[in-house]
Formats: C-alpha cells, sequence, structure tokens
C-alpha cells in the first residue's frame, strides 16, 4: 500500500505537470491503471497451466517495484533532456507497471482464495483494508512532510519518494516467501473458449460484472482529475493534497474494520448497494469547492474521509464477492472477468473523458461569481452517472445475503461521537467477532 501510494500520488501528477502534461496525459495516467486490466485475462488462462503461482507471481512483482526508479532518478541526473522525454518515460512505466501489477493480481488473489478460510474471510478483509488504509495515510503524510520540510525542488524529491516507494515494495514481496500455497485447482482439460466464458454464463456472476462495468464508467469520468483540478484550477500546492489525500484514508481506516463485520454478516450486495448510493458525494462537494486554497483544504476534508469509507466499503465487499462466489477450478478467470472487463472500460473512459478536457481548454462561464470551467463539466457529468448506478447496484443477484436496511440499522448505531472516540472501544474484539462462527485461531492465522 505505501509502494501504491508513493507511486501513484498527487507527486505522480504534479511531475507530470512539471514536464509539461495536459489533460489528455492526465487522462492517459489515469487510465492505465484500469485500461491494463486486460492481463488479468492472460494470467487467469496461465494459471490454469501451473501447478504453483508463487515462483511467477514473486519475480514478476519484484520487477514491477522497480519500474518507476530509472525515470525517477533518470529526470534529476540527466537533466538535459527533453520535458517529453520525462512525462512520455513516466506513461510508459506507469504502462509497464500496472500491466505487471494486473498480471500478479488473479495469480495472488486465486492463491489467497484457496489459503484463507471462507468462513469469516469479509471481516478478514476489513481487518486487513484498516492496516492498508492507516498505511496509506502515513506514506503519503510522510511524502507530504518531506516535500515541506526537505528543502528539495521537486524532481529530486519525488525521486526520494519513488526510491522509498521501491524499497518498502520489495520488502512487501519478500513477506510473502512465508506464505503457504496450496496446489492449483486447474479446470480439468482447460478448452480457451470454456475457461473465457464461464463467468458470463453464470447469471449471478454476471450482475456483477454489469454493475462494475457501469461503475468504472461513472466513476472515471470525473475521478481521475480531482488531483489535477486542485493543483492547476484551485491552486493547492502539491503537499496540501498530499494531506488532503493522506486524511482521506484516516477516514477510511476507522471504519474498515466495522464494514468488514457488516459485510461478513450482512452480505456483499447490500453494502454495493449503501456505498454506491452515496458515491456521488464527492463530485457534488467538488463543484462546491471554493476557490481559496486553503478553504478548499478544510471543506474537502472531511468530505474525501467519508468518500474514504464509502471506497473501503465497495473494496470490501467486491473482494469478499469475488472470492467467494468463484469456483476453485477457474478462480483465477472468474477474478478476471470480475475486474478487468469493468477495468477496461474505465481506462477507456478516463481516455476519453482527459481528452474532452484538453479541447475544452481554457473554456469558461460565469454564473454569478462562479465559474464554470472543464473540470466541473466532469464532475457532474460523473455525478449524474454515478446515480444511475444505483439500479445496477440494485440487481446484483446475492440470494444469501440480507436487505440493505440491515446494514443502514447498524449504521446508525455507529454515531459520530463512537467514532470520535477511537481507538477506545471502536475495533474491540468483542464487536468485530460478535455473530462469528471463525475461530479465533483461524482469525490469527489469516492474519
Amino acid at each position: 500500500m505505501a509502494y501504491t501510494q508513493l507511486t501513484m500520488s498527487p507527486a505522480t501528477i504534479e511531475f507530470a505537470r512539471a514536464h509539461g502534461a495536459t489533460g489528455l496525459h492526465i487522462g492517459l495516467l489515469g487510465a492505465l491503471p484500469t485500461g491494463t486490466l486486460f492481463m488479468q485475462f492472460l494470467a487467469a488462462v496461465v494459471v490454469n497451466h501451473l501447478r504453483y503461482r508463487r515462483r511467477l507471481w514473486f519475480w514478476l512483482s519484484i520487477a514491477q517495484r522497480l519500474v518507476y526508479v530509472p525515470v525517477a532518478l533518470g529526470a534529476v541526473f540527466w537533466s538535459g533532456a527533453s520535458a517529453g522525454v520525462w512525462l512520455w518515460g513516466l506513461i510508459a512505466v506507469t504502462a509497464v507497471n500496472h500491466a505487471m501489477l494486473h498480471f500478479c493480481s488473479p495469480l495472488w488473489l486465486s492463491w489467497m482464495g484457496d489459503y484463507l478460510p471462507h468462513r469469516g474471510l469479509s471481516q478478514f478483509w476489513g481487518r486487513r483494508h484498516v492496516w492498508m488504509q492507516w498505511s496509506a495515510a502515513v506514506s503519503l503524510f510522510g511524502g507530504a512532510l518531506l516535500l515541506y520540510k526537505s528543502g528539495l525542488e521537486f524532481v529530486p524529491a519525488f525521486a526520494v519518494l519513488t526510491g522509498v516507494a521501491a524499497v518498502l515494495g520489495v520488502v512487501d514481496i519478500l513477506f510473502f516467501l512465508k506464505i503457504e500455497e496450496p496446489p492449483v485447482s486447474a479446470v480439468p482439460q482447460p478448452k480457451l473458449g470454456r475457461v473465457l466464458t464461464a463467468p458470463f454464463k453464470d447469471p449471478q456472476f454476471r450482475s456483477y460484472i454489469e454493475y462494475t462495468c457501469f461503475w468504472h464508467f461513472a466513476a472515471m469520468v470525473g475521478a481521475p482529475f480531482i488531483s489535477l483540478y486542485l493543483l492547476e484550477h484551485v491552486g493547492m500546492h502539491v503537499y496540501n493534497v498530499l494531506l488532503l489525500w493522506a486524511a482521506s484514508w484516516v477516514g477510511g481506516a476507522l471504519m474498515s474494520g466495522r464494514l468488514g463485520h457488516w459485510v461478513e454478516k450482512f452480505g456483499h450486495r447490500p453494502m454495493l448497494i449503501l456505498c454506491t448510493a452515496f458515491k456521488a458525494l464527492n463530485m457534488l462537494a467538488l463543484l462546491c469547492t471554493p476557490g481559496d486554497p486553503t478553504l478548499a483544504f478544510w471543506f474537502l476534508m472531511p468530505v474525501l474521509m467519508a468518500d474514504a469509507q464509502l471506497n473501503a466499503g465497495i473494496a470490501i465487499a467486491n473482494n469478499g464477492f469475488l472470492l467467494k462466489n468463484s469456483p476453485s477450478e477457474n478462480r483465477s478467470m472468474f477474478i478476471a472477468a470480475g475486474t478487468a472487463v469493468a477495468g477496461t472500460v474505465g481506462g477507456i473512459t478516463a481516455i476519453v473523458a482527459g481528452l474532452l478536457l484538453t479541447l475544452i481548454g481554457s473554456w469558461s462561464l460565469s454564473w454569478g461569481s462562479f465559474t464554470i470551467v472543464g473540470f466541473h463539466v466532469l464532475f457532474a457529468a460523473s455525478l449524474v452517472l454515478r446515480l444511475f448506478a444505483l439500479v445496477l447496484a440494485r440487481r446484483v443477484q446475492e440470494p444469501a445475503s440480507h436487505g440493505t436496511r440491515h446494514v443502514v440499522m447498524e449504521l446508525v448505531g455507529a454515531t459520530p461521537l463512537r467514532i470520535l472516540r477511537f481507538p477506545l472501544g471502536l475495533y474491540r474484539n468483542a464487536d468485530l467477532l460478535a455473530d462469528e462462527e471463525l475461530p479465533r485461531a483461524e482469525v490469527r492465522r489469516a492474519s
């Protein structure tokens, strides 16, 4: 998580801007994390011809964690090169980074799906998400502190951030040498057509794919351009934007454990519906953001903290749905179908939205004291589309799940006062393990 945040933070957007990036370049950078998800299909086919996944995953992941280093260091030590070299170099290594990451993802998730016990899985995923979000917050806070206090110019400071990210990323992979790996449960006589089409022939899983595809379309109209909007239009300094995102991750960390408990208790579908219903609020807030950087910072902080909680709920529900509703045979293809198709849709959307932002250019429209620019057009479109995504979230099929009202009733009990009392009681073991059949020993082993 630290590696991801330090290589995909607003500092990366600022690095691109420092080398002449336009809205189209930012759209490309925003598209690549999802646009390269098609690599998961290739990985899913490869997995069905492997006995064990770890060795392939290990070496590709090590290489993936090092790809940003040449560009970051090159921009420092070869300053005579044109800005376009480093801008397109950044885009190229971002593509390679995410292509390898997404190739490795089905290998890792299918490994975890075979390794982790399914009882209590969503609750375990919620606990894991707590620490992921704290790691993201600490990483971004450290990055902001480096940019603010180190006295380094931005490009050398970015190289330091990238170097730290690479070290942490490699250490992360080394931890998995200790994790045992069950052998792959491959599809008997794995014909390519059968392997590829199986997830789409399952009505329950197909309803989930439809939702994720539309959700990525709705989200990627606006999401990739938030940091650029704050840096370019609002006029925030890059370390302020890093602090803002760090604060948002704290918000997610405060609720992830409880969200995992609710997903385990009530099902994945109600959490997807509930979180999707409120995901338009961040776009609405961006449309209403004041032009003063200081006011914008304090206005957006609570909004992005709440939005991170919604993101955490969607992420926990997605991971649980993918692992629990995919068969042990062909699990990697089900995981790829649940993420790669939607990611491809999101990637194309981000590129088109970035092109539109570039074509709009300096266009603006005054409305009283408020000036509408291209960013506002994208945010407004994303807001409307996110509201429509709720319809498809309600169509996700999960017969064993409870109604959304059960989650709402539990949520009413999680008052702001209780959240502010963290950590005195919010994540007490008694609360987290209520109604949980998974023995404590299994929870510890999974952790």
